[in-house]
């Protein structure tokens, strides 16, 4: 079954070591691991292909600007004539602590833009999501200079081990095994917290 994986950041070169990048991030790790195709530029967005575990995998990262990343998967979703149980969305996530990974099913935005541009633009919250803890900056006021800052060099550990985790057990979110995919990475990504 073909898949269409999405990670969700903003494009200027600028804010590619942002917390909220780390979409692309992980994006990028999975892609260099598994031997994609060269990115290239398609559905509004970086895209490239490749095979995890017998899979194909599509990858897609919106250049539109996270606000507006439903655009450029709602694009390339209706072109593969994908449905929303097919596309997997990796994004930050404020509510889990750093280095902490979540998959879940559907669910509101939470507040992040990329995730509702997508139930915008998708018309359907039934996608799933890899939820990548970058932690909370403690007040709600913080909340956006702390996902446009760049990673501390304290996270680098924790942030390498879970970027590499998560490329290392692709092949069980692939294969439909997010509960596997999930004890995997938390297994690698246990000492460094």
């Amino acid at each position: 079954m073909t898949q269409l994986w999405v990670g969700l950041g903003n494009p200027e070169p600028a804010m590619a070591a942002n917390r909220h990048n780390i979409g692309f991030m992980a994006l990028d790790t999975i892609a260099t691991r598994h031997g994609f195709s060269p990115w290239r530029r398609r559905f509004k967005g970086a895209f490239a292909e490749g095979t995890v575990a017998g899979d194909k995998i599509l990858a897609l990262k919106p250049l539109t600007y996270m606000n507006s990343s439903g655009e450029s998967v709602q694009e390339a979703a209706a072109f593969y004539k994908l449905p929303p149980d097919s596309i997997t969305a990796f994004h930050d996530e404020l509510d889990l602590a750093p280095g902490k990974m979540r998959v879940k099913q559907g669910g509101g935005a939470a507040g992040h833009n990329g995730l509702r541009s997508m139930d915008k633009m998708l018309g359907s919250q039934d996608y799933w999501r890899v939820r990548l803890g970058i932690g909370h900056p403690g007040s709600k006021d913080r909340v956006l200079g702390y996902v446009l800052g760049n990673f501390d060099k304290d996270d680098k550990p924790w942030l390498i081990a879970l970027l590499d985790a998560l490329a290392d057990a692709a092949g069980l979110l692939a294969q439909g095994k997010r509960p596997d995919f999930m004890t995997n990475v938390a297994l690698h990504t246990q000492d460094l917290r």
